[in-house]
């Protein structure tokens, strides 16, 4: 089993509109909402990959019980959600069909209570004997204390379980100390991490901060992954355009069923190149277009050595 951990979960709301227009009233052609948060996301991918997931974090509210109700039709996805007053937030996606470009609206999350934070790390604690690998993922809610992630990265550590990091900001400077196994920043979180804007720079400057390996999302560009054993650039044959809404939870989706299947580094890129790719595609945030996926692993996604000692 796999367990994704989504402190701040959300109800993610996709509208899809003609041509977004500010200071204008809109139709919106469409609307499609998904259990949401970036760990929620990560599962849903895992899942369709084969994978047993948990989910845990937090859920309130009205919007946390429609979120719980959409986790009960994913197979392969158990629901260990730890039940808040606060009510989970919404995320919404607006979609420009004529351009193709999307517009995020993120509300900020529940207020956690103290007793619902070591409610919540009494469930953590019994949740990981049974992972073989956890995903932290995402912000952090009010209330949760800003080095959350340090401790739950050494809990994981301390039962034996490799653990992803996937937050940005203070958390993430606090989380990579406590010396995850991986860390998955884009190109700005790992520049406000290491204060260098060029990316080999950065993600050699974020293992010395304490994570084992980086592997930095940038964009169009691809992943560029800095490890112990060696460093690679892995990058789709083309660029895609659409919605890029939870690409970056696919990639962390596909390095994570890479390790837990101990899959060789450019396998694992290559995989995570395609689902990120392959999510850009798909209509709806949160998922990725199989045949897309398929083909592009099967047109080979471009995975390089990068030059020097990893």
């Amino acid at each position: 089993m796999i367990l994704t951990v989504t402190l701040n979960t959300a109800l993610d709301i996709t509208y899809r509109v003609r041509s977004l227009r500010p200071h204008a009233s809109h139709r919106v052609t469409d609307v499609t909402e998904r259990p949401g948060g970036k760990g929620l996301n990560v599962a849903r991918v895992l899942a369709a990959l084969g994978h047993r997931v948990t989910v845990t974090g937090f859920a309130g509210g009205t919007t946390g019980h429609v979120v719980r109700e959409g986790l009960t039709g994913l197979h392969g996805v158990s629901d260990a959600l730890v039940p808040c007053a606060g009510a989970t937030r919404r995320t919404i996606a607006v979609v420009d069909e004529r351009t193709g470009d999307t517009t995020q609206l993120n509300e900020p999350g529940p207020a956690v209570a103290p007793a619902e934070w070591s409610a919540f790390l009494e469930s953590y604690g019994d949740l990981l004997p049974g992972a073989s690998a956890v995903a932290l993922c995402g912000s952090l809610p009010p209330g949760v204390p800003v080095g959350a992630y340090a401790g739950l990265v050494r809990t994981a550590r301390a039962a034996g379980v490799p653990v992803l990091l996937d937050t940005s900001g203070e958390p993430l400077r606090r989380g990579v100390a406590a010396r995850p196994d991986m860390i998955k920043p884009n190109a700005d979180e790992l520049a406000e991490l290491t204060g260098s804007h060029e990316p080999l720079r950065a993600t050699q400057a974020a293992r010395r901060r304490g994570a084992r390996s980086v592997v930095a999302s940038l964009g169009a560009e691809g992943l560029l992954a800095v490890t112990p054993e060696g460093r690679w650039r892995a990058a789709p044959p083309a660029h895609v355009r659409g919605n890029p809404t939870g690409a970056g939870d696919s990639a962390v989706a596909g390095l994570l069923s890479g390790l837990v299947e101990h899959l060789p580094w450019p396998d694992r890129l290559a995989r995570a190149v395609a689902l990120s790719a392959a999510t850009v595609l798909a209509p709806v945030a949160g998922e990725f277009d199989r045949a897309a996926y398929e083909e592009l692993l099967g047109r080979g996604v471009a995975v390089t050595t990068e030059a020097g000692a990893a």
